[in-house]
This record gives structure tokens, sequence and C-alpha cells, in this order.
């Protein structure tokens, strides 16, 4: 009896170090949480599947393979979406998006700088944003009695 109970306690442990293993390693982790590498996992398998199915089916591999324009398609599938999964695991960031950030960043400290620095770039902004003065020509309506005429015009 002491032995059976050394090889399942063995049994046990080897299945806990496994469990730790599993959640400890990044790759499981990203195919726990990401879905769409998940979808890709899950495509990839039935594309798979579908071709071998057919080319099981009493031709012969070879002839499947040279002949059989379904079975090509389905490894084109699997292989594209293995590819896509290979690529999302190695891919721990998303290094387009920053640079899209980056871009747009850039972009808004130039124009505030262009802005800043050119008055008829400002100017043209106001009036396109606000449209455009209206220019009038100020008449004071409390000018003195006596004098009816403009100073300076002699």
């Amino acid at each position: 009896m002491a032995s059976k109970r050394k090889k399942t306690a063995r049994a046990g442990a080897g299945a806990v170090a496994a469990g730790k293993a599993v959640t400890s390693n990044p790759y499981v982790q990203r195919v726990v949480e990401d879905e769409q590498l998940r979808d890709n996992l899950r495509a990839a398998f039935e594309s798979a599947r579908k071709a071998y199915e057919r080319m099981s089916n009493g031709k012969g591999p070879a002839k499947a393979l040279m002949d059989d324009k379904k079975v090509q398609k389905e490894l084109r599938e699997a292989a594209k979406s293995l590819r896509e999964v290979a690529d999302s695991l190695r891919a721990t960031r998303r290094p387009r998006k920053r640079k899209r950030r980056g871009g747009l960043l850039l972009l808004l400290v130039a124009a505030g700088l262009a802005l800043a620095l050119s008055e008829n770039l400002r100017k043209k902004v106001l009036d396109a944003v606000f449209g455009s003065e209206e220019e009038f020509e100020y008449t004071s309506t409390t000018t003195p009695a006596g004098e009816s005429a403009p100073i300076g015009s002699s």
C-alpha cells in the first residue's frame, strides 16, 4: 500500500508543478486573455482538420495535396491563421498605435507653434473659425457743437 500512496503523491506533485508552469507561462496567459488569438487558433485547427479529413479519404495524401483544390485552400487558411497567431504572440506591444499617437502629438505641437509665431496665419484661422471682421469707420457722436470739421482738415 505504501508504494501506491507514493505513486499517487508523485503524480499529484507533478500535476501541481504542471499547473504552476502553465499559469506562469506568458504564452498561455495571452491565449487565455486574447479572444482574437483564440479565434485564430480555432480557425487554424478547423482548417487543418478539414484538410486532413479530405486527404485521408482514400486517394492518398500526395495526390490530394497536388490535385485537390479544397485541401490546398484549407491548408492555406490554416497557415494564414497560424502565421497570425505567431505574429500576435511575438508582438507584445503594438508599435503602430504608438506611432500614430506620436505623429498626432507632433502635428498638434507644430500647429500650435505656427499659430503662435505667425500673425497672418493666426488672423486667417480666426477669420475661418469666427468669420471675417467687419471693417467700419468710427465717428464720434460726442463732438463739440462748435466744431463740425474733423481735426487736421484745412
